[in-house]
């Protein structure tokens, strides 16, 4: 079977031999890795429909004795060991941090967030975790940072949470950013200098 982009970078992340994968919806990064990684899976997710597809999808492919599936709120009720890995796909990071927060966590985290990178970041510092990979994929148009933690202790700076440490090495990327940043500085009423020259001092960072 193929994956998206996305999914595809978030596969090649994975090297524990369990994964609970948290907002599976269709279960196919769970068949895969099933698959072709012979990793034991794990598919979560709130949603009682994306369970039923993630069911169907598993039972095309005979491996429904292979992939537990659970219908539950981010991870509760998941018996988590410490060398599993966590993948949170498809979400915001406040909804993200509320599943994570104040829970028994694995090890290594992969995570894939809608919005709020530089928060999300900060908090899995903050809750012990440092960023062991980043990866950016351009996937219909869509731009997905794909960011693995590990348990460790690091000092980041400012520009480390809001552009990536590891990210900001692709060329693509750094493209994607400036554009991003020069365009929210085209739209900013000049009155509001304090937030220009904030926007500028990030986009002097990339480009030097």
């Amino acid at each position: 079977m193929k994956l998206s982009k996305r999914l595809e970078a978030i596969a090649n992340l994975v090297d524990t031999k369990r994964v609970i994968d948290v907002g599976c919806d269709h279960g196919y990064l769970d068949i895969y890795l099933t698959l072709y990684n012979d990793i034991q899976c794990i598919a979560c997710d709130i949603s009682k429909s994306a369970i039923k597809g993630c069911l169907d999808n598993i039972d095309k492919y005979n491996l429904k004795d292979k992939i537990e599936v659970v219908v539950t709120d981010g991870i509760n009720g998941i018996k988590i060991n410490s060398d599993d890995t966590i993948i949170l796909s498809g979400m915001g990071t406040s909804t993200i941090i509320n599943i994570l927060k104040n829970k028994k966590l694995s090890n290594t985290i992969i995570i894939s967030t809608h919005n709020k990178i530089d928060v999300l970041r900060r908090f899995m510092v903050s809750i012990g975790y440092i960023i062991d990979n980043e990866i950016y994929v351009m996937e219909h148009n869509i731009p997905y940072i794909i960011i693995k933690f590990i348990r460790g202790d690091k000092e980041y700076n400012d520009f480390d949470y809001i552009l990536g440490p590891f990210v900001i090495k692709d060329n693509n990327y750094r493209k994607y950013i400036v554009d991003y940043y020069c365009d929210l500085l085209n739209k900013i009423p000049d009155k509001h200098d304090k937030l220009k020259k904030y926007y500028q001092n990030i986009v002097n960072y990339i480009k030097n």
